[in-house]
């Protein structure tokens, strides 16, 4: 009697073993969650995006942006090294 039994405890142990293994997790976190308490919230971290546009934004706080370069007062409007290269005369 005790191997039929044996046996059918070993054929139907993942339709046994699954129930109260999920049962047993599921009391587990809510006496967790239940003595913890609820968690702190934590501070949002700001993306790299936002961080670099914050820190953009403090460079250009003291700068008066109404003053600009005239295109008149530029003399190259490329860099040197692009066109400049090949013509020794003018680096």
């Amino acid at each position: 009697m005790w191997s039929v039994l044996w046996a059918a405890v070993r054929s139907k142990a993942p339709y046994v073993t699954f129930p109260v293994a999920f049962v047993v997790g599921l009391v587990g976190y809510h006496l967790e969650w239940f003595l913890r308490g609820d968690p702190p919230p934590e501070a949002e971290e700001k993306s790299i995006s936002e961080q670099r546009e914050d820190r953009k934004l403090q460079e250009i706080a003291g700068k008066d942006l109404t003053k600009v370069v005239s295109l008149k007062d530029k003399l190259e409007f490329a860099p040197r090294a692009v066109l400049n290269r090949n013509r020794p005369e003018k680096s």
